[in-house]
């Protein structure tokens, strides 16, 4: 049975978690099939936006420990490292599409580092997070990378000793989640960010996904002189002009739906 599920409709892409039973872990089989739909998102012009979510009470456990514990690849040091090699983390970064996490369920361990590198992120806010790879003996490598540019460090020193669970609402405050809402505003919230983002120019969007990637690594001099080309052959790209006329003339842009 597949491990995960898609569904396009009006240019959004759900792709949902779908094996509840194994409370949503990074088996290789829910990787593989999530990195299928990572490369429908990418190559699909009709997908405007990806709302990854999950089936059952657990967003995404982490990493599936029955298949790690018999690994002895040289990857397998960590609970938060894919079993088969797919970064995800790395897709959903690198993806052009924005990518909205509706987080239904507990995220721990590698499910956090999963929720966190979403583009924007509302949580259910009864959901448990937390770091518990040092109680299995590894630590949170790979997401390190995803949540240690969110957090202060005090308090991702505290989060990543302890390993302690601590509720999205908390996790919202750490800057790992946008939104940490209850069950009965959690849609609404995703169907707002959602109806926002979609009226944002497809390439518009891949590039300002860019500068919150890549401009914290640049010095000063460095990143004024390139946004300023940067900013430049987007206003002279043929997205930008459409774009800058239907605001002139007071209409819609064609990438804006229906």
């Amino acid at each position: 049975m597949s491990k995960v599920t898609t569904e396009l409709s009006n240019g959004v892409l759900t792709v949902t978690l779908a094996d509840p039973d194994n409370r949503n872990a990074l088996s290789r089989q829910l990787v593989a099939e999530l990195g299928e739909a990572m490369d429908r998102a990418d190559n699909d012009d009709a997908v405007r936006v990806v709302v990854l979510t999950n089936e059952g009470t657990t967003f995404c456990a982490g990493a599936d420990l029955s298949e790690r514990s018999d690994d002895d690849r040289p990857d397998a040091d960590a609970d938060d490292a894919p079993g088969n090699g797919i970064n995800v983390f790395e897709r959903i970064r690198m993806s052009p599409k924005p990518w909205i996490g509706r987080i239904g369920g507990h995220a721990v361990a590698g499910g956090l580092g999963l929720a966190a590198v979403t583009d924007i992120s509302v949580a259910l806010d009864t959901a448990k997070m937390g770091f518990s790879e040092v109680r299995i003996g590894v630590a949170p490598a790979m997401i390190s990378v995803i949540c240690l540019p969110k957090m202060r460090q005090g308090e991702a020193t505290e989060a990543f000793l302890r390993g302690n669970r601590f509720t999205a609402v908390e996790g919202a405050r750490l800057g790992l989640v946008n939104y940490a809402l209850p069950m009965d505003q959690l849609d609404a919230k995703v169907d707002e960010i959602v109806a926002d983002v979609v009226l944002g120019g497809p390439k518009a969007l891949a590039a300002s996904k860019q500068l919150v990637r890549d401009i914290p690594s640049m010095g000063f001099g460095d990143a004024m002189a390139w946004t300023g080309k940067f900013s430049a052959s987007l206003f002279e790209s043929p997205e930008g002009q459409e774009g800058m006329k239907a605001y002139l003339s007071k209409t819609k842009p064609s990438w804006v739906p229906e």
